[in-house]
């Protein structure tokens, strides 16, 4: 129910709602944990900025990387998983974390299953694939390349089908903090900038990844970093977001900035390969798994390929799927982008490119979800919860929104039950009501000039004195303020971050510092805001309720 706020009031909400817990964001992770608080009683509003099914979460086109129980490769684990991810994870996984989140990856998806999803079928089973960095067939995926899409349609009918409390085109600009700090809620902003308050004992933070602080990405232009940054400003503690993952292959359009078309792992697990501008292999001898290495290690690859400009191309590469057999049933999707640039995958090699896909770290949680302000919660991708480390094994995206969704609900359930949740009424909106803001298209070009996947010191610091002096104080007043307010701060921490880590490790790639640092690297960077509002590396914090 909402509560009209007298419009004499300036500069205040025009609008006051309340509920148990408001959920931010309407991917996997976000439907996922509001169904399930749903089913626990909780009195759920989901708050979307976009419309409820425009997340990331439909982009997804590999699958669900899962050893199901009756329904896998023969002598295939999830403890086999467990270490394919700590691999990938070059050292930073939480391996209690791990096992945790994949151990429930068999059940959740079950669930999913019974609610409605539909994966595509093989002989016997399930339909299963393989992509980089794992050592089986364990990926499964539906609509040949349209996994997110379907795992999406299932959740939004579900949240259509339970009349759940949708609050779409509305951005979540603040936490509402109590006098000691908790957080009660947020403050919000339709898409005409009128202003909103929700008031609940949880926030749960699933606003995605910040994919738009480069020039190229996989992602939709939502991914601004909003989450990360309300985190950051509630005082919530961040880690690993130096590690940007590159997926190594998006279709390349000349000039192309913003999201742009993903061209799935799964096509180099059916037998594609990477060949340069001169028609050389481009993984050859650098990887033990070829094609298939790790994301951070083939991005890098082909980064260091294009450097040398193979045949006059210095911009990208060429994926070689002319082998594949029915590659227009098997990806549907990625064959219409193709078709769109009047390319054949049957007869042309596909023009390809790395370009800024998931982000590793995020705010820091448990495997339940909770974050280390009272009342503030993550799960996806905006959350650091130790399944991914330093780079994310693929299709593991897909299952930790849907374990951790699930966990988080539970969590703030029995925290509410508990007594343990701050009294929403005490909630109060920041003094502050502006942030630092740069151009975004200045903040972009620098950071994918010199934050991408190389780095070294000189430019890091090229990038820091760039957005030091070109960011000015905006009121947050509209949807793009609130954005490049994100974007901004969330660059700064990166920055923050990726100067403290001198070593290459994952996705974090310094080309001054080349190697491993096997005695100071094994820690996390944790970020957290200054009293005066800048980005800087805070000491190490203890999480209760960690798996």
């Amino acid at each position: 129910m909402s509560t009209p706020v007298s419009d004499l009031e300036a500069k205040t909400p025009c609008w006051e709602a309340r509920a148990d817990l408001v959920v931010i964001g309407s991917g996997v992770a976000g439907l996922t944990a509001a169904l399930q608080a749903q089913e626990l009683g909780l009195h759920v509003l989901v708050v979307t900025k976009a419309a409820v099914a425009d997340g990331n979460t439909r982009w997804a086109q590999g699958g669900v990387a899962v050893v199901l129980d009756s329904d896998h490769d023969l002598g295939d684990t999830v403890a086999q998983h467990a270490e394919d991810t700590l691999v990938a994870g070059a050292g930073l996984c939480d391996e209690d974390a791990v096992r945790a989140i994949l151990a429930g990856g068999p059940a959740a998806v079950g669930k999913l299953r019974a609610s409605g999803a539909t994966f595509d079928g093989g002989p016997g089973g399930l339909s299963r694939t393989r992509e980089g960095g794992h050592s089986a067939f364990r990926v499964i995926h539906a609509g040949g390349d349209a996994t997110g899409a379907e795992v999406e349609r299932a959740l939004v009918a579900q949240v259509t089908d339970r009349r759940l409390p949708v609050l779409e085109h509305h951005i979540a600009v603040d936490a509402l903090c109590t006098p000691a700090g908790d957080v009660a809620g947020v403050a919000v902003l339709d898409h005409h900038g009128v202003p909103g308050v929700v008031r609940a004992s949880a926030v749960v933070l699933a606003s995605g990844g910040f994919g738009q602080l480069y020039q190229a990405t996989s992602n939709p232009e939502q991914a601004t970093g909003d989450g990360l940054a309300l985190a950051l400003r509630a005082g919530a503690t961040v880690a690993d977001i130096e590690f940007v993952q590159f997926h190594p292959t998006v279709l390349y359009t000349p000039g192309a900035r913003g999201r742009c078309p993903l061209v799935t792992e799964a096509v180099r697990g059916e037998g594609a390969t990477l060949v340069d501008g001169a028609g050389a292999p481009v993984m050859a001898g650098v990887h033990p798994l070829g094609d298939l290495a790790p994301r951070d290690v083939v991005s890098a690859a082909i980064t260091r390929r294009m450097a040398l400009a193979p045949g006059g191309v210095d911009d990208h590469v060429f994926l070689d799927a002319r082998g594949i057999s029915g590659f227009a049933k098997r990806f549907p999707t990625v064959y219409a982008a193709c078709a769109e640039l009047g390319i054949d995958p049957a007869v042309d090699s596909i023009p390809v490119t790395p370009a800024a896909h998931f982000a590793c770290g995020g705010v820091v949680t448990t495997v339940d979800g909770r974050s280390t302000v009272r009342g503030l919660y993550a799960a996806g991708e905006v959350a650091r919860t130790g399944l991914h480390g330093a780079n994310r094994l693929a299709s593991n995206s897909l299952l930790e929104g849907l374990v951790v969704g699930q966990r988080v609900a539970e969590a703030v359930a029995a925290d509410l039950a508990a007594g343990l949740l701050p009294d929403p009424a005490r909630g109060r909106l920041p003094r502050r009501r502006s942030a630092p803001v740069a151009e975004r298209d200045a903040l972009q070009r620098v950071m994918s000039r010199y934050a991408a996947i190389g780095r070294d010191a000189d430019g890091l610091a090229a990038a820091g004195s760039v957005l030091d002096l070109s960011t000015q104080d905006s009121p947050l007043q509209t949807h793009a303020a609130v954005e490049d307010a994100a974007l901004t701060v969330v660059a700064q921490a990166l920055l923050t971050a990726a100067v403290g880590r001198a070593e290459s490790r994952g996705c974090h790639v310094r080309t001054d510092f080349p190697d491993r640092d096997e005695r100071d690297g094994l820690r996390s960077r944790l970020v957290r805001l200054s009293p005066s509002g800048q980005p800087v590396l805070a000491e190490p914090i203890s999480l209760e309720g960690v798996a």
